[in-house]
């Protein structure tokens, strides 16, 4: 498969707190990742670090499960470890106090895929055309969007709509949402923060990727830009994966 990943640090944001990592891993599989820190003086790109670095160590030691498919276990236990690692150096240290991240993962070979995530950050699938958002965000807003309390049009545009109920590291226990996938040649897998998501309508995102005329780094570039276009108010992040080769690459003001 081929992963492409970029990141840019916003026109607002002194510090990049978006962390992300893609790649190839043992029998075929191919795992991407985005971190979105928060916290205090740059606790939140410590947060993002100390997640992905051990996200990637667990996942470079993965096996013993017989398919992906059947993999969601052990998927949810390699996040809460993650979780145990960020919430420790956050209890040791008073400086990075109440620091998280959000999360989310894709685990894929060839015919299915499993999605692990915990906050804001989003996993979008294009298929056929269409895209569907596979994840859903963990916060206030959209709780009160699910009760009924507060429109989806009023939910997009909200004052409140990035305080999460659920992140990495903030608690001692949490638990991420797991979910398997159908996984299909021609398919378009976007990881993103909310850098992107928050500001670009999904309509748009789905014309970007629909421009078949284009390579996948333009495609993930051209995305960055109309995160940036759209005032660029926060970090923004974006992993793109479909079944054509591989890259490798990590977080920073422009990967």
């Amino acid at each position: 498969m081929k992963t492409v990943l970029r990141s840019h640090v916003g026109k607002v944001r002194q510090v990049n707190e978006d962390l992300a990592w893609s790649g190839g891993l043992t029998d075929g599989l191919t795992a991407a990742i985005v971190a979105d820190g928060m916290g205090g003086h740059r606790a939140g790109d410590v947060a993002s670090s100390l997640a992905i670095d051990s996200l990637v160590q667990s996942l470079k030691a993965w096996g013993g499960a017989e398919s992906v498919a059947n993999s969601a276990p052990a998927l949810r236990e390699l996040i809460r470890k993650a979780n145990k690692v960020v919430f420790e150096t956050a209890s040791l240290n008073e400086q990075y106090h109440n620091m998280g991240t959000t999360v989310v993962l894709a685990l894929l070979d060839g015919s299915a895929g499993l999605i692990g995530h915990i906050g804001d950050s989003r996993a979008y699938r294009l298929r056929g055309g269409k895209l569907e958002q596979l994840t859903e965000d963990h916060t206030l807003v959209n709780e009160l969007a699910k009760s009924g309390q507060i429109s989806p049009q009023e939910a997009a545009h909200h004052p409140r709509r990035n305080v999460l109920t659920r992140a990495l590291g903030t608690d001692r226990d949490v638990e991420p949402d797991v979910q398997a996938i159908e996984w299909q040649p021609g398919d378009v897998l976007l990881l993103c923060s909310d850098g992107l998501s928050g500001l670009v309508e999904p309509a748009d995102l789905q014309a970007a990727l629909q421009q078949a005329d284009s390579e996948l780094e333009q495609q993930a570039q051209r995305l960055i830009d109309m995160a940036l276009d759209a005032g660029g108010d926060d970090n923004i992040t974006v992993v793109l994966v479909t079944d054509d080769g591989q890259a490798y690459a990590a977080g920073g003001e422009s990967a």
